[in-house]
Formats: C-alpha cells, sequence, structure tokens
C-alpha cells in the first residue's frame, strides 16, 4: 500500500515537471543573458530586474554576460537553451531586429527562436555636437548641418557601433539637410560621448543616459532626439521629425526573451512578474536616472514591436544600399 501511494506521488511529481510549473517553484536559479559588458546599460538594467524578479519569483535570478558580436553571442546561447524557463535574454532592438538585416548568418531567427516575455525599457537616441567647435553655442542640428557643408571633412559623427541604426541615420540626416557628414563608428556611445566632448569629432549620435550629464555641464548641446514626441527630460529638443528629417522615428528598445517553446504558464507567470517589477516606482527611478524610460508590454505587444521595428529598419537598410555581411 505504502509502494503504491509513493508510485502515484512520484508520477504526479513527474508530470508536474513536464508542464514547466516545477521548474518555475523550484529553488533553481534562473539566468538572464546580456550581450554587452557589465558596466554598461544593458548590464545595468539587467542588475536592476534581476532584483525585482527574484523578489517576485521567490527564485534566485543572476545576470550572465557574454559579450559580442553586438548581442550575437547571447542570442545563440539563448536559442540553445532548454525551454525550460531558466534562462532569459535580456535583449535590445540592434540584436533583434537590426542585425538579422545587416548579418549574414547571425545564427537565430527572432520570430522563429524566440518567446517574447515583455517590454522592459524605451531608449531614445540623441543627436549631440560640440558647441565650441561649430563656434555657436546656441546652434541646432540645421546649424550644424550648415557648418559641415562650409567645412569639408568635418563633419564627422561618431555612432555607437558599424551598421546600427544611428550609423545609419547619419545618412538619413545627411541626404535630408544636404549636408557632408560622415559616420565615425566607435564601440559603445561612452566614448562617442568622450571624443564630442574634446573636439576629436565634431558630433555624434548616442543614448540620453550616455549624453546628458556632459549636456548639463557645457560640453555638448543635444540638438535632435528621435521617436515620435520630445521628451519629457528634454522638453526644448526637437524630434527628427520636427526638423523636416524623416525615417529615424523607431528608439531602441529592451526586452525579456525566453527560448522558444517556453510552456504558456511560465511565459504568463514571468510576464506578469516584469510587468509588476517594469511598473515599480523604484525600477522606474533607477531607470530615470540613466535616461532610459521604463515601459512595459504583454509578450505580444513585445512581438508586434519586433515585427514593426524589423520593418522599419528594412526600409532604412535598403534605402542605405548596405549589403549584409
Amino acid at each position: 500500500m505504502k509502494r503504491h501511494h509513493f508510485l502515484l506521488s512520484a508520477l504526479a511529481l513527474a508530470l508536474t515537471s513536464a508542464t514547466g510549473t516545477a521548474l518555475a517553484q523550484s529553488n533553481a536559479s534562473i539566468r538572464i543573458l546580456v550581450g554587452f559588458a557589465a558596466g554598461g546599460s544593458s548590464d545595468m538594467i539587467a542588475r536592476q530586474l534581476a532584483q525585482g524578479l527574484q523578489q517576485e519569483l521567490g527564485q534566485p535570478v543572476v545576470v550572465d554576460n557574454k559579450p559580442g558580436a553586438g548581442g550575437q553571442i547571447a542570442a545563440q546561447l539563448l536559442k540553445a537553451a532548454k525551454p525550460d524557463g531558466l534562462t532569459l535574454y535580456l535583449s535590445n532592438s540592434h540584436t533583434m531586429a537590426m542585425i538579422p538585416l545587416t548579418v549574414l548568418n547571425p545564427g537565430y531567427d527572432a520570430a522563429k527562436d524566440f518567446a517574447p516575455i515583455g517590454l522592459v525599457a524605451v531608449n531614445p537616441d540623441v543627436f549631440v555636437i560640440n558647441p565650441s567647435v561649430v563656434g555657436n553655442p546656441k546652434a541646432g542640428l540645421k546649424e550644424y548641418a550648415q557648418w559641415a557643408k562650409g567645412n569639408p571633412d568635418r563633419g564627422n559623427v561618431g555612432v555607437p557601433a558599424p551598421a546600427s541604426a544611428p550609423d545609419f541615420a547619419v545618412g538619413i540626416v545627411a541626404k535630408a539637410l544636404d549636408a557632408d557628414l560622415r559616420s565615425v563608428p566607435y564601440r559603445g556611445d561612452a566614448p562617442v560621448a568622450q571624443d564630442v566632448m574634446a573636439g576629436q569629432i565634431s558630433a555624434g549620435i548616442g543614448s540620453v543616459g550616455a549624453m546628458l550629464q556632459p549636456a548639463k555641464a557645457g560640453k555638448v548641446r543635444i540638438v535632435a532626439v528621435n521617436g515620435t514626441s520630445r521628451l519629457a527630460l528634454l522638453p526644448d529638443v526637437p524630434t527628427y521629425a520636427e526638423l523636416g528629417i524623416k525615417g529615424y522615428e523607431e528608439m531602441i528598445y529592451t526586452g525579456l526573451f525566453a527560448p522558444a517553446g517556453l510552456p504558456a504558464d511560465l511565459v504568463q507567470r514571468y510576464s506578469a512578474a516584469l510587468t509588476k517589477v517594469v511598473k515599480s516606482e523604484v525600477f522606474a527611478d533607477k531607470l530615470s536616472a540613466m535616461g532610459i524610460s521604463a515601459a512595459s508590454s504583454s509578450p505580444a505587444e513585445l512581438a508586434a514591436r519586433v515585427a514593426h521595428t524589423h520593418k522599419d529598419w528594412t526600409v532604412m537598410v535598403k534605402n542605405a544600399g548596405y549589403k549584409p555581411q
């Protein structure tokens, strides 16, 4: 009789584990892959997120940095991971939507290989200039374009990475304003900010988080922001569209993803926990200090955003004449 009860209990446990629910309720650590080095904005968002999710889920949550190739290494690891809820990936739109357009064999298909959990943040880019180099402390983007016309070979605009949205945006701005501008790729937006401040380059495009403090110190001037409306943080800075520049409205987003095939109950459980964390005042304040806006969504809404960004950036890449490499 005891053996009969034991076998029934063992069978029930096995069936529960098969649904993924047992794993979700275990003490096993959940790891959040990050495709960039520690100390960057993606890493800082992930660490804030891990703290919140650990409280909501009642499980250890750790950040696992796997930098390289614009997030491709981490994305490939997610694709290869078991869909058991123990491996997640905090990814930005560059990895999800741009790399598949610019790399011949990225090693993953975002639509097929990943299960969206929810949106975490949006991070608009800003165009900054060094007013001392331009010689006009009140210069805007149009004044900068005129200056670049009169100063051949000096319209160098730093961008965080080659074949990135900011990289292609330089061409969009140059064409719209009939300016002689050239993109100068860096490895991240922090060095872009440093070189614009130092006058090594006359302008740059980078995240609000990277450019806000230099702007407050008067070392750079923010002259445009992407997106469909002005930022509350920068009410005097016009959008590109307001300046007659179209085609760079899509803001960088950050979302949480799991391997395809994650059980539906875990998707919903993680999505609910994620929404609570992202909507919390603590999380929003931490991100706001970095110039990043917390933003939540359902799994379906994140999937739609991935598809929409991919569509918009397909046009951007095609118009630039860029061939995948």
